[in-house]
C-alpha cells in the first residue's frame, strides 16, 4: 500500500491523508510527501484524537509507534510553522507502511533555562502506545516539551536538577559550568 510520488507530483497522495481528513473534516492538517515518506503535521489540540484514530482504525491500523523525536529548528533556513516540532513515527507491520505525524510548538517565553513554557505542551500518547514513555522522556529532557497525562515525565538522560535542555540550539556546545560543578564519584568515594 506503500505510494510513490512521481518527481513532477507535488500532490500527497498516501491514502492515510485522505481517511484522516474524512474522519476529521472540521480540523486542518497538512501533509507532506518526500521520497515516499508520508507526513501529516497536526495541530497541537487535535493531536490525541488523530493518534488513536490513526491506531484503531483497521483501514489506517498503525500498530506501532517506532519512535518520538524531537526537533529544534531555530535558525533554519526555511520557514517553518514553529520553533519546536515532536515527529512520531508509526507503523503498519500488515503493509509494511510506514507514516510520520508532526506537531509544531512556538514558545511563549523565552527559552534561557525556563521549563514550564505553556506553549510547549502537547498531549502524551503512552495511553494508547505504552512504548512511548521512554520516548517523550528523553524530548522532554532534551528539549523541554512537556507532555501532558504522560505517567511519569521527568528527566531520563541528564541528572533530575539540570538547568537547561541540551539539544536546543540555543545551548553552548560546551555547556554551561554544569561539568565544573559534577561532583566526580570514583571507587573510593562509593
Amino acid at each position: 500500500m506503500s505510494t510513490k510520488v512521481k518527481d513532477t507530483d507535488q500532490t500527497p497522495t498516501h491514502p492515510t491523508f485522505a481517511l484522516v481528513k474524512s474522519a476529521f473534516p472540521e480540523s486542518s492538517f497538512r501533509a507532506t510527501q518526500y521520497r515516499g515518506q508520508a507526513t501529516l503535521i497536526v495541530q497541537p489540540k487535535d493531536l490525541h484524537e488523530v493518534m488513536r484514530f490513526l491506531r484503531d482504525d483497521e483501514r489506517c491500523a498503525y500498530n506501532f509507534l517506532s519512535d518520538v523525536i524531537g526537533v529544534d529548528y531555530l535558525d533554519y533556513p526555511s520557514e517553518t510553522l514553529g520553533r519546536f516540532a515532536v515527529v512520531y513515527n508509526l507503523c503498519a507491520y500488515s503493509r509494511d507502511d510506514r507514516f510520520f505525524v508532526k506537531v509544531y510548538l512556538n514558545p511563549s517565553i523565552p527559552t534561557d533555562g525556563i521549563e514550564n513554557d505553556p506553549a510547549l505542551v502537547v498531549d502524551s500518547v503512552c495511553d494508547l502506545w505504552p512504548g512511548a514513555e521512554w520516548t517523550e522522556r528523553e524530548v522532554f529532557d532534551m528539549f523541554g516539551i512537556r507532555f501532558e497525562g504522560h505517567p511519569d515525565l521527568r528527566r531520563i538522560l541528564t541528572w533530575e536538577d539540570f538547568p537547561a535542555h541540551p539539544l536546543r540550539k540555543d545551548y553552548p556546545l560546551r555547556g554551561r559550568g554544569e561539568r565544573e560543578d559534577y561532583r566526580i564519584v570514583d571507587r573510593t568515594s562509593s
